[in-house]
């Protein structure tokens, strides 16, 4: 697929009566109870363009963890922003979210069954937790593309990335591995849709750089697609990473480089470098 112009994703500013967006429009926090944190992209999502969240902050004590996904009810025409995406805004229509859970979020192909729906299609719902096995091993980031069918996305922030401390170095590589659950803080979350010919596309979630496989199949695709962020339960703040898909910037080439000649991400500490360089490679 071509690359497209580079999109500054934000929150819509219409969103769950709970939700509290910083200045931004990036990122966004459940100030409230556990429910009523459902948000949007501010603008419908082109093909193969990845809607990519970072979970910042938990909260202790509820059940339940992030749900992503797509709509195509634009969020002005809502009378009200449902209290939950699931299952609210899927029982509307034309809404497909999926429960990011601690494990068993690999869509297993399976055989058509008898009433005629594609295997694997999770439409709106994607609560399974036990009972899933994982046929496809693990995948070791050494391209620099995630490839999804024709949809080519960088690989550079689609992987979390610890807390620069101590033992930065060894959970970096548990993200990339997807070792961690993907409800830990820091792990990144995306998702988009496949075109699969005429008026119809796959949606696709990305953990922490791995596709999940299509969530939803044969999505209808003759409206505009808003991605759907549902701040919900254990996960109370979540920001937007912007994903470069043309040319790389000056900073983001720089910590490539390197990020290929350290150790680990402390070790930029013994550089002599600009802070302010020292900061982005360690952080971003």
């Amino acid at each position: 697929m071509e690359p497209f112009s580079d999109q500054y994703m934000e929150f819509h500013p219409i969103h769950g009566t709970n939700v509290k967006l910083d200045h931004s429009g990036t990122q966004a926090t459940r100030v409230e109870s556990f429910a009523n944190g459902v948000c949007f992209s501010k603008h419908p999502l082109n093909p193969g363009e990845i809607f990519l969240i970072e979970i910042e902050d938990k909260e202790l004590g509820w059940c339940g963890h992030l749900r992503v996904g797509l709509t195509a009810r634009n969020p002005i025409s809502l009378e009200a922003v449902p209290e939950y995406s699931i299952p609210d805004l899927t029982d509307l229509g034309d809404s497909w979210v999926f429960a990011i859970t601690r494990n068993h979020n690999k869509v297993v192909e399976e055989e058509d069954g008898g009433d005629g729906q594609a295997g694997g299609q999770r439409l709106g719902r994607g609560e399974l937790e036990d009972g899933m096995s994982n046929p496809h091993p693990k995948t070791f980031f050494t391209d620099s593309h995630l490839y999804i069918e024709n949809v080519r996305i960088p690989r550079d922030k689609l992987v979390g990335r610890s807390r620069p401390g101590r033992f930065s170095h060894i959970l970096d590589d548990l993200f990339k591995t997807n070792a961690l659950p993907p409800t830990a803080r820091r792990s990144r979350i995306g998702v988009l849709y496949v075109p699969k010919g005429r008026d119809l596309a796959d949606m696709h979630i990305i953990i922490n750089g791995e596709d999940m496989g299509a969530s939803a199949k044969d999505i209808p695709t003759i409206q505009p697609l808003y991605a759907v962020v549902d701040v919900f339960a254990a996960t109370k703040c979540v920001r937007i990473v912007q994903v470069e898909y043309g040319f790389s910037s000056l900073q983001t080439l720089c910590r490539q480089t390197i990020q290929k000649h350290i150790v680990h991400r402390m070790a930029i500490d013994w550089l002599d470098l600009p802070e302010a360089l020292k900061h982005y490679c360690k952080y971003e």
